[in-house]
């Protein structure tokens, strides 16, 4: 197949036969969420939201198994402004200097600002003033209008997704990018999502890595509409369509073990990808969705299934650096 081969030659070019992993935490320090979008199984109106000292607690569990990441992200809870942000990430910066805080995605921090009443950028520069390493560009779902308006119309527009990204990257703070897909999209619409990806990142250079979500129909509104489930040859063949339509701008390709499973996420390492994300030890907003994989899994794992499609293990950091 045609672009199986060129899906590897470009990995091959890009990063050579390694596949990397981070060892982090996840934290989904509350379900409370005034969004409405059709896809989401993990919103609540009335939910969780951890305290300070349990957000404490997980992260000090986090550094003795060894993680360098702790990926903070949250519902649209109603109360909470921009100094409540900014607090978790002074505290953790105190209390774990060294832990790199992978922090709110492009929706929280257009929550944040609205609710605080300050610009975005204002919002971007205080939370990288406490301690904000680089953000998760989730969020995005489809980067296409017409597309949002059927499974998030509450959510940010397109633009306000583009600019925040932007905005996060001409202020020095690194983010991911991602493709929520599955679901409503044409062939088309995903097309015009990697487009834009590309365009943000020719101009900026701050997107880390490109991670494909597939679209989980459990316990959500979204998954009553959705007719043919995609099958494990679609996943792999957007694994590697994303390698070649990406190319050579964005140069990291994740498979996401929670959503894939960790048969098709390896599989996928045969696809284009080189990086298999983070060990996680905690994953809420899959699970609800339907995920069968468990919450956590170890670096051993992840260095054998590595090493059993015939590449290199790789421990990283957020930002790709080799450890």
């Amino acid at each position: 197949m045609r672009l199986f081969r060129l899906a590897n030659l470009m990995r091959q070019k890009s990063c050579g036969d390694e596949v990397s992993f981070v060892i982090n935490r996840n934290i989904n320090f509350t379900n409370r969420c005034v969004g409405s979008c059709s896809f989401c199984a993990f919103r609540q109106n009335v939910g969780y939201k951890l305290s300070l000292e349990a957000i404490l607690s997980r992260v000090a569990e986090a550094e003795a198994m060894g993680a360098t990441e702790i990926c903070l992200q949250g519902g649209l809870d109603p109360g909470m402004l921009l100094e409540d942000y900014c607090e978790i990430l002074e505290l953790i910066g105190q209390s774990y200097p060294r832990m790199h805080l992978h922090a709110y995605s492009p929706m929280e921090v257009l929550h944040m600002s609205r609710n605080s009443r300050v610009p975005v950028e204002d919002a971007l520069i205080e939370l990288k003033k406490t301690g904000l390493g680089s953000m998760p560009g989730t969020a995005a779902e489809i980067l296409v209008d017409s597309v949002r308006q059927k499974i998030c119309p509450g959510k940010l527009t397109t633009s306000q997704w583009c600019h925040i990204v932007s905005t996060a990257h001409m202020l020095g703070i690194p983010t991911t990018s991602t493709m929520l897909y599955g679901h409503v999209e044409s062939l088309e619409d995903r097309l015009r999502h990697l487009q834009i990806l590309k365009e943000i990142q020719a101009r900026t250079h701050g997107i880390t890595e490109f991670v494909l979500l597939p679209f989980m129909p459990g316990n959500n509104q979204l998954g009553q509409l959705v007719v043919n489930p995609k099958g494990i040859l679609d996943h792999l063949k957007m694994h590697a369509l994303a390698r070649v339509a990406l190319h050579p701008y964005i140069t990291n390709i994740q498979a996401s073990w929670t959503k894939l499973g960790r048969i098709v996420a390896g599989s996928a390492i045969e696809w284009g990808v080189n990086d298999l994300g983070g060990t996680l030890m905690e994953e809420n907003i899959s699970r609800t969705a339907g995920s069968k994989e468990s919450q956590y899994i170890s670096p051993d794992d992840l260095r054998a299934i590595i090493e059993a499609h015939g590449r290199n293990a790789v421990q990283r950091t957020t930002l790709y650096e080799r450890l």
